[in-house]
């Protein structure tokens, strides 16, 4: 069955506001130097912009079931359109570092609010059947925009000025509120819940510590009691707030989806693990081929976009692939796969056969993409409609802390294997033991799925049907 032509165009407008938000995280890594020449500071204090945005997301993030829920999701997603698009104006402004950096924070209360909301948006407007097809529209920019950002970002940086890269923002997010207030429907609760404020300041606080603790792993290489001491304190917090939201008549958030099977396998289980794996190869791959091969940065990304570029040769091909063998064999093989391609990677060198080693990453790029569509999909496939807002809000804080997580992860194993290795600089050698633990956690992640029964989301795949 195809997505009506309205279901079709609320799931674009969603998936272009997605596109903005993607586009601005991944092309500001290629502006760095010049600002620092701007704010007179030198090029590393500029990752405190791109810090403050994750921890301002993360604390957030809980908060946009509810205001969504009572004040309508089109308005809300609207108003982090312009949050978003205002903030991003601001960065472009900006003569100092404290200036940017407040900017970015507010820019992380757009984004924070624009994830979960738009996703709330494309559920509640799609039927079960047509599931599969909105999720794949909607999951797209996150695999466009690394792939687009650096380039666009270097293109911009170098032939005008790097504020255009946030000045970029204001005629996509125009185009966005006219899109949003002419097409999208203004879901809301008929029955609004109270504020939970302890739950919102729990969860708030345990996502920032948390994300700040991981995301410190990526900064040091000796020193690790810091981080581990402020994840830990994080972790405390996040328990504590699991604890409240079972307890209080009306939570922030209903846990409740994560009792529905295929929506804790594919978020908090397996998913989340395997989301962590493949996580740390945007981060690990242009280490290993700059520092571990030796290449230019110019040679080591055209080696990232083959990787980025498998994401949508699989796309043409996802729904009759899911229709054909289902979620369960295709999350399953399909995910080993995710972590035999990773392993592989850590066998190339410098004198390995190029063309090899991109066949390799496009693979990797490619099962990359199958996986994220078949967990996007598959975690909505069976909740309800009253638990789509919390589910959204979770499974957006999920992603968020994986993402984080696949950074810390893959700089903690690189130390450890620089520690163990005892050289002073990082070698082939560690890189290789990084991407071979990696992997592993990818192929061990995928077996889990062997839980799920044969006919898991058949209503969204199809595959029943064509199996019965």
């Amino acid at each position: 069955m195809k997505l009506s032509s309205n279901t079709r165009l609320i799931a674009l407008i969603v998936a272009g506001a997605f596109f903005m938000q993607n586009l601005d995280s991944s092309i500001i890594a290629t502006s760095l130097p010049q600002m620092a020449l701007s704010f007179h500071v030198q090029a590393l204090d500029l990752s405190l912009g791109i810090t403050v945005y994750l921890l301002s997301a993360a604390a957030f993030v809980p908060l946009s079931g509810w205001v969504a829920d009572r004040y309508g999701a089109r308005n809300i997603f609207l108003l982090a359109i312009v949050v978003f698009m205002v903030s991003s104006l601001a960065c472009g402004l900006a003569n100092s570092l404290l200036q940017f950096v407040i900017a970015r924070a507010v820019q992380g209360l757009g984004g924070a609010l624009m994830a979960p909301v738009g996703r709330m948006v494309v559920l509640r407007n799609t039927d079960k059947a047509n599931l599969l097809h909105a999720t794949a529209l909607i999951t797209w920019p996150a695999l466009a925009a690394p792939v687009i950002g650096p380039a666009l970002g270097g293109f911009i940086t170098t032939y005008a000025s790097w504020r255009w890269n946030f000045f970029l923002n204001v005629p996509l997010g125009l185009a966005g509120m006219m899109l949003v207030a002419k097409f999208v429907p203004n879901f809301r609760d008929a029955e609004p819940r109270d504020m939970d404020w302890r739950g919102f300041f729990l969860s708030a606080a345990a996502l920032v510590v948390l994300l700040y603790g991981m995301e410190s792993f990526a900064h040091t290489r000796t020193a690790w009691q810091r981080p581990l001491l402020v994840t830990i304190v994080g972790t405390v917090l996040a328990i504590a707030s699991v604890r409240h939201f079972h307890r209080v008549t009306h939570p922030l958030l209903n846990l409740s989806s994560l009792n529905v099977p295929t929506y804790a396998i594919s978020t908090i289980n397996s998913g989340f693990f395997i989301r962590t794996a493949i996580g740390t190869t945007p981060f690990l791959l242009p280490l290993l081929f700059q520092l571990g091969f030796g290449l230019n940065a110019l040679a080591s990304g055209l080696l990232i976009l083959v990787y980025f570029a498998g994401n949508f040769g699989i796309k043409p091909v996802t729904t009759p692939t899911l229709r054909r063998f289902g979620f369960r064999s295709v999350l399953i093989i399909n995910g080993a796969l995710v972590g035999l391609s990773i392993l592989a990677v850590g066998f190339f060198d410098a004198t390995s056969s190029r063309w090899l080693l991109m066949a390799v990453l496009l693979a990797a790029g490619i099962t990359r993409s199958m996986q994220f569509t078949c967990l996007n999909t598959l975690a909505f496939a069976d909740v309800a409609e009253n638990q789509r807002g919390s589910a959204a809000t979770l499974s957006s804080m999920l992603n968020q802390v994986g993402s984080v997580a696949g950074v810390a992860l893959g700089a903690l194993l690189l130390n450890i294997a620089q520690g163990i290795h005892g050289h002073a600089s990082l070698s082939l050698a560690d890189f290789r033991f990084t991407f071979v633990m990696i992997g592993i956690i990818g192929v061990l992640s995928a077996l889990p799925f062997m839980r799920l029964p044969h006919n898991a989301g058949a209503e969204v795949s199809g595959h029943r049907a064509n199996t019965a």
